[in-house]
């Protein structure tokens, strides 16, 4: 069975950072790109960034391009995103998301493999 799992949310103060880390289990995800989503309360869920499948290339929603970094360390199967100078707009659920291809994706339909989600609250 394949899973990915979230972990590393949690209540933050404005400013302050966090790390999320996403691992998988079930089979290897090194060929494939992979994301992280986020949805707000009352909002739809909405992309933050993407790596490929080697970690050459990257990509960010505008909101979070500068704070946050996107990672990967296939020999753990594992990938993070790293979010410094955080504000209350980005208080939302974080989602993981592993891609059926190898490249960058910003498109949900993209990802056919999805975690659980880690809640993260950015208090003012």
């Amino acid at each position: 069975q394949v899973r990915l799992v979230e972990s590393g949310g949690g209540l933050v103060q404005v400013g302050g950072s966090l790390r999320l880390s996403c691992a998988a289990s079930g089979r290897t995800f090194s060929s494939n790109g992979m994301g992280w989503f986020r949805q707000a309360p009352g909002k739809e869920r909405e992309f933050v960034a993407t790596i490929n499948w080697d970690g050459g290339r990257t990509y960010y929603a505008d909101s979070v391009k500068g704070r946050f970094t996107i990672s990967r360390d296939d020999a753990k199967n594992t990938v993070y995103l790293e979010m410094n100078s955080l504000k209350p707009e980005d208080t939302a659920v974080y989602y993981c998301a592993a891609a059926s291809g190898s490249y960058i994706y910003i498109l949900e339909y993209q990802y056919p493999y999805w975690g659980q989600g880690t809640q993260v609250t950015v208090s003012s």
